[in-house]
């Protein structure tokens, strides 16, 4: 397939759900039955940062029961982004052709990953939207929306990418496409992982689609978003946007 203007795509390959886990004990034999369920032919790796409720034991079990499953123990709580990086390295490692972010808590649904693959067959990475037409959001207070379009929107004008839902989680990257994003100078956390991620893919110019989708607040489990997480988000935007345009005025003068 191709994007439009031209540009030809390779077939997809395997796809590896990487789903992080910290106290999901509630969720993860749900979520991954759902995953097993839309995209059968697809693979999950849970990667555990030693959940002290259990969790890393309840996907040991479902390995037994299924050999698409797959664990990475984690030594401790080390954050989202580490949790991805060591599933997005682990996957790679594997031969895995098409690495997909989700949430254990079932906020991204599983039943809408057909639609993320499909359109990846003509693209780079394919982003699960909340804020383009189609997409929205379910049992959200009003207040986490602002926070949640504001984050987007300022991230969006700073850093210059024209990507509607720049914090979003749910996401297909090609291989390739994951091997050329530098993951190795890749630090953040949170919603600033999914911003760093978005922007380095825009800037190497690879091809990026937004799909819409559902997103459903957690019924079960704790949430873990937290005051720390926005402000570093906040703080390293700022820094790459005013740094970014520091070296196009730099450019400009030596031109």
């Amino acid at each position: 397939m191709n994007d439009g203007g031209g540009r030809q795509f390779g077939p997809l390959g395997t796809t590896l759900v990487i789903i992080p886990t910290f106290n999901e004990a509630e969720n993860i034999k749900a979520i991954v039955g759902r995953v097993r369920a839309s995209v059968p032919a697809a693979h999950v790796l849970i990667a555990d940062d030693n959940s002290p409720d259990g969790t890393g034991k309840l996907a040991d079990e479902l390995t037994v029961e299924d050999d698409q499953v797959h664990v990475l123990h984690r030594k401790g709580k080390e954050g989202l982004g580490a949790a991805y990086l060591a599933g997005f390295r682990w996957g790679l490692e594997h031969g895995y052709g098409v690495l997909v972010e989700m949430d254990a808590d079932g906020s991204h649904q599983p039943e809408e990953l057909p639609r993320l693959l499909t359109a990846l067959k003509g693209a780079d990475l394919v982003l699960g939207s909340r804020w383009v037409p189609g997409g929205r959001v379910v049992n959200w207070p009003k207040s986490r929306e602002f926070i949640s379009r504001g984050g987007s929107l300022y991230s969006r004008v700073m850093l210059d990418v024209p990507i509607r839902d720049v914090t979003g989680g749910y996401r297909a990257f090609r291989r390739e496409t994951l091997e050329g994003l530098g993951l190795g100078e890749v630090s953040s956390q949170g919603y600033c992982f999914q911003v760093d991620l978005a922007r380095r893919a825009v800037k190497a110019g690879y091809h990026v689609v937004e799909v819409p989708i559902t997103f459903v607040e957690r019924e079960l489990g704790d949430s873990k978003m937290s005051r720390d997480i926005l402000v570093e988000a906040l703080w390293r935007v700022t820094t790459w946007g005013v740094g970014e345009r520091a070296e196009r005025i730099r450019g400009r003068r030596k031109g």
